[in-house]
C-alpha cells in the first residue's frame, strides 16, 4: 500500500522499500487534476509518460511527443503533486542524437519541468547518456525491456507491445539481467522493466539492489508496480465497451452525465450546477 503520510517521498526512500520487501506505487498521470486526485491517495510517486500523445492527443505512437509538449505536462504535474516523486519521461530524440542534447533535455525537464528525476526509454543501448545525467545530479529511472522504443527489435510492433499480455520471453531472461546489472553500474536509481514477464522480472529484481518497477507486462514478482491513471480509472473512449474488469469506468460515467445534460438543455431545463436562472 502507498504510503499516505505527509512525509516527502525520496529515492532513497523507495530503494529502502525494496530492501524492506514493500511493494511502491505509482501513476502515470500528465494533468494538474490527476497529478492532485493521485496525490491525494498517496502514491509514491508520478511518472509523466510520452504515452500522453497516444491516450490523450490521439498520435499513432508515443515517438511523436516532442520535448516541448512534454514540459507542458510536466509543469502541470508538478504543480499538483508536493510529496509524491515526479518522474518525466525524456522524448524520442534528444538521447538518441547524442550525450549533450540528452543533458540539455534533462535539465530542462528539472529546471523548467521541475521533475525530480527523469526516464530513459531504451536506457541499455544508451549506458553512457545514463552515466552523464548521473554525473551532472540528475536521478534517471531506467526503462528497458519490450519498450515503446525497443519493441521492434524484439519483433514485437507497438500496438503489441503496449498490452498487459506481451511479455518477454524466458530466452531473453539472460540478456535482460545484463542490461539491468549494466544501467545500475551506469547510475540509475530504479529501473522501469517493460513487460517483463514472471520469469525474467523474478531473475532482474534479484539480480540488482534498485528498485525494478513495471507497468504493462509486469507483476507482483516486480518491487513496485505503476499504471496511466486514465487507464486505471477507465477515462479513455476505449472503456465504454471494455469487458474486463477495472477499477471505475469514469469514460461511461461521463457518457451519462453529457447525455442527461444534452437532454435537459433539449428539454429547456436548468441543467445541473449552474446558477439558477434569473427572470428579467
Amino acid at each position: 500500500m502507498a504510503s499516505t503520510t505527509d512525509t516527502q517521498v525520496t529515492i532513497p526512500a523507495l530503494q529502502q522499500m525494496k530492501r524492506d520487501g514493500k511493494k511502491s506505487v505509482g501513476v502515470v498521470a500528465w494533468d494538474y487534476q490527476i497529478a492532485r486526485i493521485a496525490e491525494r491517495a498517496g502514491v509514491d510517486f508520478v511518472s509523466v509518460g510520452d504515452s500522453v500523445g497516444v491516450n490523450l492527443w490521439g498520435h499513432s505512437n508515443p515517438l511523436e511527443v516532442t520535448l516541448e509538449e512534454i514540459l507542458v505536462c510536466c509543469k502541470a504535474v508538478r504543480r499538483g503533486v508536493t510529496r509524491a516523486l515526479v518522474s518525466c519521461d525524456v522524448p524520442f530524440g534528444p538521447v538518441q542524437e547524442g550525450i549533450d542534447a540528452a543533458l540539455r533535455a534533462a535539465i530542462r525537464l528539472v529546471k523548467e519541468g521541475g521533475a525530480d528525476m527523469v526516464k530513459v526509454d531504451a536506457a541499455a543501448d544508451f549506458p553512457e547518456a545514463v552515466k552523464a545525467l548521473t554525473r551532472a545530479g540528475i536521478p534517471v529511472f531506467a526503462q528497458f525491456g519490450l519498450t515503446p522504443q525497443t519493441a521492434l527489435k524484439y519483433g514485437v510492433p507497438y500496438s503489441a507491445q503496449n498490452s498487459a499480455d506481451t511479455q518477454a520471453k524466458s530466452e531473453t531472461t539472460g540478456k535482460l539481467v545484463e542490461e539491468a546489472k549494466l544501467l545500475e553500474s551506469a547510475g540509475a536509481s530504479l529501473l522501469d522493466f517493460t513487460n517483463s514477464g514472471p520469469v525474467a522480472g523474478e531473475a532482474v529484481v534479484r539480480a540488482v539492489s534498485i528498485p525494478v518497477i513495471g507497468g504493462f507486462g509486469g507483476g507482483p514478482w516486480l518491487d513496485g508496480r505503476m499504471r496511466m491513471a486514465h487507464a486505471a480509472i477507465g477515462y479513455g473512449a476505449a472503456a465504454l465497451d471494455a469487458r474486463g474488469e477495472n477499477y471505475a469506468n469514469v469514460a461511461k460515467i461521463t457518457l451519462d452525465a453529457i447525455t442527461a445534460l444534452a437532454a435537459d438543455v433539449r428539454a429547456a431545463r436548468q441543467i445541473k450546477g449552474s446558477a439558477p436562472a434569473k427572470l428579467p
